[in-house]
């Protein structure tokens, strides 16, 4: 679909005007704002003109994003007991995809809202989740317990189909025997893929994604998408079909036909924690979604964060490495021993001037998701379709969105007076870079009318409960695993690039994001810089 004209865009999104009037007989559209990630900072890299240097300031290591990268870096900085460190951040709060809002009310997610039960390859995960007080006991344990408080309260998810709700994330009500038997065979071959081992004796796939087996066998999946690799095996049923697209757009913000098969099958493969006190298939998570992970890593490094930072020039010296950032309309020199690159791939060429050429190459070689997300603040909860009952996680079978979370939902026992729903939505359907013209250019009142005409179809009086809608546009989202990309070497050129002063950090370096990637990417760069400084 990338052919797809602007205007036939905008109109899968609903939007009736660019003024964004309400139809006529429905209620006047909400107030809130349009919101995002600091484009209007990020892009004055493009248009360079800044101060020069008007403070220096010395530091032991200097961590470039404070992401959920950028924070592990300081966590493990932190904890090994080194805290000759600063973190820089572009926006005005560190958390990256993590980030959480506040109302009155309750607290709501801006992005990632919950993590998968860590399986024992997650040592870092683990570690983490026990000394937040989450994973009580041994975390090495092989089915630990969890704080319940964390555990997603039931019913975690329902599916919106044919005007029904069913239970779960797979379509049953109305399925006939052949599709049944489809989907029954496609959750068998995701157990057996889950066990599934390499010949160098490594499984398949696991998280974090470089512990997984480099068996040739197995990596040759990166060369087919998702969506060729069903067909190959005989899924072809609309609801498994389905359930494969929505997982890429979930996670990975593209349809099935454009994801690697490896990534495609990760997602359904790599997970194998379980839990003392949980079904495997619980999640954790909590009404802010995963901001309590990243404040969690940034009370570590305290007052070492800096926000509103944006770093514009690296240069690696004889000795010591300098980045110049902007702080409002003053640039400050940071001169450190080492440089902990966290921020995405591919900004690191347009500050480094004497990047390597293989490594500009490199971070210049993948593409980023466009994502938007939307919180709709309610007076009380909606009018009900029949099916199952309300949870936490509700999703759309046929619609542009993915749904919605309820951030009232682990408050379940508290009756409140109203809730919000964080409503999500990857724009697969055209070009990156057009999709991020459209998030630039569409204002709010056309987006929030997609929304609502989107959700009052499954709750026909939202409109007149909801009394702020939020729009939060995130162009640069997540690094896209297109077929190909993760192992055809400039992915891994990142991964395993070294400089006696400089070491890169972030989800990229996975290929994919996922808080899981971002943390051991982190923690990985932390524990070279500490082996440098150890060797010195």
């Amino acid at each position: 679909m990338a052919g797809t004209s602007r205007r036939d865009f905008l109109r899968t999104v609903g939007a009736v005007a660019l003024a964004g009037c309400a139809p006529a007989g429905k209620p006047p559209l909400p107030p809130g704002e349009l919101l995002g990630m600091n484009h209007t900072l990020g892009h004055r890299l493009r248009d360079g003109r800044f101060p020069a240097p008007s403070e220096t300031r010395k530091t032991g290591v200097l961590i470039v994003g404070g992401g959920i990268s950028g924070l592990s870096a300081a966590w493990k900085l932190a904890n090994a007991g080194f805290d000759d460190f600063l973190v820089l951040d572009m926006e005005n709060e560190a958390g990256g995809n993590s980030r959480a809002g506040q109302s009155s009310l309750v607290a709501y997610p801006w992005g990632a809202h919950y993590l998968p039960l860590p399986g024992p390859e997650a040592v870092h995960v683990r570690a983490l989740l026990a000394e937040l007080g989450v994973l009580q006991g041994d975390p090495r344990a092989e089915r630990p317990t969890y704080d319940e408080r964390y555990l997603c309260a039931t019913p975690q998810e329902r599916i919106f189909r044919n005007g029904l709700w069913d239970e779960g994330m797979l379509p049953h009500r109305g399925i006939d025997a052949g599709e049944l038997e489809q989907q029954r065979r496609f959750q068998a071959r995701m157990v057996e893929l889950k066990s599934a081992r390499g010949c160098d004796g490594r499984r398949a796939f696991v998280i974090p994604m470089a512990l997984s087996s480099r068996d040739p066998e197995w990596l040759g999946l990166d060369r087919i998408s998702f969506a060729r690799w069903l067909s190959d095996n005989g899924f072809t049923a609309p609801t498994l079909r389905w359930l494969a697209d929505y997982a890429c757009r979930d996670d990975y913000g593209m349809a099935a036909d454009q994801v690697s098969a490896w990534a495609g099958l990760h997602y359904f493969a790599c997970r194998n924690g379980e839990a003392a006190n949980a079904a495997h298939d619980t999640v954790l998570t909590a009404p802010e979604g995963n901001a309590w992970l990243a404040r969690g890593l940034a009370r570590r490094a305290g007052e070492r964060v800096l926000t509103g930072a944006l770093a514009w020039r690296v240069e690696d010296g004889k000795a010591q490495v300098s980045v110049d950032a902007l702080f409002g309309d003053k640039t400050i020199r940071f001169v450190a021993s080492q440089l902990i690159w966290a921020a995405p791939a591919f900004v690191l060429p347009r500050v480094w001037p004497g990047i390597p050429g293989d490594l500009k190459a490199a971070a210049l070689a993948g593409d980023y998701a466009p994502w938007l997300t939307a919180n709709l603040h309610l007076a009380d909860l909606p009018e009900e379709r029949h099916g199952a009952p309300a949870s936490w996680d509700n999703v759309f079978y046929d619609s542009p969105g993915l749904g919605y979370v309820t951030a009232t939902h682990q408050l379940i026992r508290r009756r409140l007076s109203g809730t919000v729903f964080t409503y999500y939505r990857a724009l697969h359907e055209v070009t990156p870079a057009e999709g991020r013209r459209l998030l630039q250019e569409t204002p709010r009142e056309a987006w929030a009318e997609g929304i609502l005409a989107e959700l009052e179809r499954v709750h026909p009086d939202i409109r007149k409960l909801a009394t702020r809608l939020d729009v939060f546009r995130n162009g640069h989202a997540m690094r896209r695993p297109v077929p190909g990309s993760l192992f055809d070497g400039q992915r891994e050129k990142m991964a395993k690039f070294e400089m006696s002063r400089i070491t890169l950090a972030h989800a990229d370096l996975s290929g994919f994001s996922l808080f899981e990637e971002a943390q051991y990417r982190g923690v990985l760069a932390a524990e070279r810089v500490l082996g440098r400084y150890v060797a010195r």
